[in-house]
């Protein structure tokens, strides 16, 4: 169950939201008056904005910089959880040569631990996830707008957001799938230039 914990807390901090929070899409559309009705025929294009943001150079770098920021955190609470099982492990191969009195001191401490490692999960999953949604809060309206110039410039008269929080898209043809295009225009626009590739492990 522990280390179910930290690997939650690592995926929050690299890869998720609040299921419950408003989509960045949603946040920058507010902010733009709806495109007018098109003359001709409708042309329709999908793209997981969310996935896209996050995709982009700039929200690679920022993103690779909190997973940085907290990742001495994360380390801690591994090595918490490793304290916590070597004691429980002791306790349970050396619990017929203790007394009462010692069995009961040694799962009082491990108790103790054990909510001390649940408050600080908490609190890094906390600030992991404030500081995440911040970094896509701003970056999405940057996105959004080079995504609405590309969908015009392309002639797409609408755009559905493809993302897991939206249930309601049930099929849509690899083609008509404006994520890349769009990722390279604002990678393009932003000039950040790419993350450097991760060195392969040794084997």
């Amino acid at each position: 169950m522990l280390k179910n914990s930290i690997s939650v807390i690592v995926l929050t901090l690299g890869l998720t939201l609040s299921a419950s929070a408003q989509t960045p899409a949603a946040q920058a559309s507010a902010a733009h008056p709806p495109i007018a009705e098109p003359a001709g025929p409708i042309k329709i294009a999908v793209i997981p904005f969310q996935a896209v943001v996050a995709q982009t150079n700039e929200g690679q770098r920022d993103l690779a910089n909190i997973e940085k920021k907290f990742q001495p955190r994360a380390d801690q609470l591994k090595a918490l959880n490793a304290e916590i099982e070597g004691l429980q492990k002791d306790l349970q191969s050396q619990g017929d040569k203790l007394t009462s009195a010692d069995r009961a001191t040694r799962a009082k401490t491990i108790d103790e631990k054990k909510k001390h490692l649940q408050h600080l999960a908490e609190d890094l999953r906390n600030e992991g996830n404030a500081e995440f949604k911040q970094v896509l809060g701003d970056l999405a309206p940057k996105v959004y707008e080079v995504m609405v110039n590309y969908a015009k410039q392309q002639g797409y008269t609408v755009v559905f957001d493809a993302g897991q929080e939206q249930p309601l898209l049930l099929y849509a043809s690899e083609s008509v799938n404006i994520s890349k295009p769009v990722i390279d225009a604002y990678n393009t626009k932003s000039g950040v230039a790419a993350p450097a590739a991760a060195p392969a492990a040794k084997p």
